[in-house]
């Protein structure tokens, strides 16, 4: 429970106070006057005054705010002084200088997840899956061409590679863009097993594999999988496998007295033991748990697209067992790209909420975000670091969202500014911002009752 809450603290901190400082230190740049920097809404419970600014906690966490000179609209930021100076008013500056300061808060929040990326990149390295099977599917070009578990493939087409994700991008890179009717060319494989090296060539098929969000993509398939160790990364609170004591950094070792090799060992024993009680003993430590869990019984999609029932049991994989490191500049780079791929996400995912075509129960509030930073800082200071990364671009996405009361409100009103040649009128403006408030009142309601079901589930 105290790592949970120191955890979710320093995290929810660093983002408000990062996020805030976006728009303070624009604003300062821009000639704009800040009465108030607070940590926080509501009555203040600290205070420390300088000659231009206060600096503030006050009562209710769940955010923070800038007061800027001569900026009156929102009316939870109250505290201004009733002394303006129109060279240093928020509302007298153009619209450019206005949109800059505002968008700077969701812009901090990118440039943390990114810097975030980049160090841990730099530091600890990148999680890679090395290019060794895990498992060859049944009929599949990989097993047709004789390959094991436990092969490694160090070449492809006379290529290096060392990652699996190295061996999926060259032959994506030979075979060209995926479509229906497309013929795949063979490709040579070099891999080695038991010391000895063999090549073996191979035809890939067209497949289908999905993201996070379900989404379906065509690729070219070897056939084969990686060698993903059956590491727990998280056990979601309320699923099958959290309510039976399974945990994060459990390694499981057998699913009904079948021994596991890897993750798709573990996966593809406990799929077919929906809704019946199974038998999984996991290592933790030194020692060894053997604990009754009763998968779910979910919808899913097989190969062919036929909908099937299949079971599981809230559990994800603890990653790959071996870090890469990068130089600084690629750290960078990768950290920029990252950054760029989790926006998309999280872009992607708020549309598919929006639209149902995900379930809005995947809506979290501070509960949900609580426990999960608790689960990573106990699986260690990367995948707390890469948690902070990721719910950094959650608030940037949700802060840009075009809804009176967040930044991306006061971005469309800008909008709308640039495209009359002036301003919305102030009642239009504050009934807006009352709408906007009202929902999102709704919504963080929505979120804690969606945590507390998860809790109590």
């Amino acid at each position: 429970m105290l790592t949970t809450i120191v955890s979710f603290v320093v995290v929810l901190g660093v983002l408000i106070i990062i996020h805030e400082l976006g728009h303070f230190w624009v604003a300062r740049l821009s000639g704009v006057g800040v009465e108030r920097f607070s940590i926080g809404f509501g009555p203040v419970l600290w205070r420390v005054r300088t000659k231009a600014t206060e600096y503030c906690i006050s009562a209710i966490p769940m955010g923070g705010y800038v007061k800027m000179m001569g900026d009156d609209e929102n009316p939870l930021e109250s505290g201004g002084t009733g002394v303006v100076d129109p060279r240093r008013a928020f509302n007298t500056k153009p619209i450019w200088v206005r949109f800059l300061i505002v968008f700077a808060g969701p812009g901090m929040n990118f440039v943390l997840a990114a810097v975030i990326f980049a160090l841990v990149f730099m530091t600890l390295g990148r999680p890679v899956l090395t290019a060794v099977i895990g498992r060859a599917v049944e009929s599949g070009p990989a097993a047709a061409a004789g390959l094991q578990p436990g092969d490694r493939i160090v070449a492809v087409a006379g290529q290096p590679v060392r990652h699996w994700d190295e061996v999926v991008r060259a032959v994506q890179a030979i075979e060209g863009p995926p479509a229906e009717g497309r013929t795949a060319q063979p490709v040579e494989l070099q891999v080695v097993r038991a010391g000895a090296e063999r090549r073996v060539t191979l035809t890939p098929v067209l497949g289908k594999e999905r993201d996070i969000l379900g989404e379906s993509h065509a690729v070219w398939d070897l056939g084969a999988r990686p060698l993903l160790p059956a590491v727990v990364g998280d056990a979601v609170p309320g699923e099958p496998a959290a309510r039976a004591g399974m945990r994060g950094g459990d390694t499981v070792i057998e699913v009904q007295g079948r021994p596991v090799l890897s993750w798709e060992d573990m996966a593809e024993a406990i799929r077919k033991r929906g809704g019946q009680p199974t038998e999984i003993v996991v290592r933790r430590g030194d020692a060894t748990e053997r604990l009754i869990v009763t998968p779910n019984k979910v919808k899913d999609r097989a190969p062919d697209g036929s909908e099937i029932e299949v079971g599981r049991v809230g559990i994800s994989p603890g990653g790959a067992g071996e870090f890469e490191r990068s130089g600084p500049l690629r750290a960078l780079r990768d950290g920029v790209v990252r950054t760029g791929e989790v926006t998309a996400l999280t872009a992607l995912a708020f549309y598919k909420i929006v639209v149902g075509q995900l379930d809005r129960s995947n809506i979290g509030g501070p509960i949900q975000i609580a426990r999960a930073a608790g689960d990573q800082a106990r699986q260690g200071p990367a995948s707390l670091a890469f948690f902070t990364a990721v719910i950094s671009v959650n608030l940037a996405v949700l802060n840009l969202l075009p809804v009176p009361m967040l930044d991306g409100g006061h971005l469309l009103f800008f909008v709308i500014e640039g495209i009359l040649g002036r301003p919305l009128s102030v009642r239009k403006r504050e009934v807006a911002q009352q709408v906007g408030f009202v929902l999102l009142m709704l919504l963080m309601v929505y979120a804690v009752y969606n945590d507390l079901s998860r809790f109590f589930r």
